[in-house]
């Protein structure tokens, strides 16, 4: 590891291991067993937290933080205190200035976390996909392959979200029916399921377990309270089916 590369402020644990190659901004802090592949490039006043694993070409902007423990509130209904393993963060990823990604989230290859997004623990994203700035990720969600989540949108604990699906800016969703009371919210709570290749417009709204089917379109705004039906263009409060999505428009057809 050459000190040169090192800025002389950054505090890199014995056990840590970096590629000879990477490059520390001032006042980093790198913790135990944190492993960083070769050609990353640190930003200044980083925290890589215990165990860390980052693999090669990836670029972490100042003040992210990776591998950040849960608080777990009194009355908290989702967050477990179980231990969780290391946050990963795949090869060729960018992680913007100011994000936080939990221990136990695992990051796909060349993703890109935009500033000040956070995603929770047991989160798990694909591959290309790209988290945009100020995005919010709760826990037990999983974001597959090629996604774009773009400005502000909110995905609830206990989502999915399959592969190539676009989530505009605003875009929020929901987990519980009961909103916090009564015992019998527990057997119904879940986040909305978003079936591949589905899209969801500016400040679209999805309730607790609602099911986005494959190549739907939820329009600006629309609250949906039911299913949204595959290939369907949904729109209004609460959403309804208006028409098919155009043929031009659906992935298999090039769309």
């Amino acid at each position: 590891m050459s000190s040169d590369r090192i800025a002389p402020t950054a505090r890199v644990h014995p056990d840590a291991h970096l590629a000879p190659d990477v490059q520390v901004g001032e006042f980093v802090f790198i913790g135990e067993k944190v492993r960083v592949g070769a050609g990353c490039v640190i930003g200044h006043h980083a925290v890589l937290h215990d165990g860390t694993r980052i693999g090669a070409g990836v670029r972490i902007d100042d003040h992210a933080v990776l591998g950040k423990r849960p608080m777990r509130a009194a009355r908290s209904a989702t967050t477990s205190a179980v231990e969780l393993p290391p946050a990963s963060v795949g090869d060729d990823s960018l992680i913007g200035t100011g994000a936080v990604v939990y221990r136990g989230c695992t990051i796909g290859a060349r993703v890109l976390v935009a500033d000040l997004a956070t995603i929770r623990e047991r989160v798990t994203v694909g591959d290309e996909t790209i988290v945009g700035r100020g995005v919010a990720i709760e826990n037990d969600t999983s974001v597959g392959a090629r996604c774009k989540l773009e400005t502000n949108a909110y995905l609830t604990a206990y989502s999915t979200v399959e592969d190539d699906v676009f989530v505009a800016p605003g875009v929020l969703t929901s987990n519980d029916a009961f909103m916090g009371r009564t015992e019998a919210r527990k057997s119904q709570f879940g986040g909305p399921t978003i079936r591949q290749s589905a899209r969801l417009g500016v400040g679209a709204v999805v309730l607790p377990g609602r099911e986005i089917a494959t190549e739907a379109v939820i329009g600006a705004g629309a609250v949906v309270t039911r299913d949204a039906s595959a290939g369907q263009v949904h729109l209004g409060v609460p959403s309804r089916e208006t028409r098919e999505v155009a043929p031009e428009q659906l992935r298999a057809n090039g769309g």
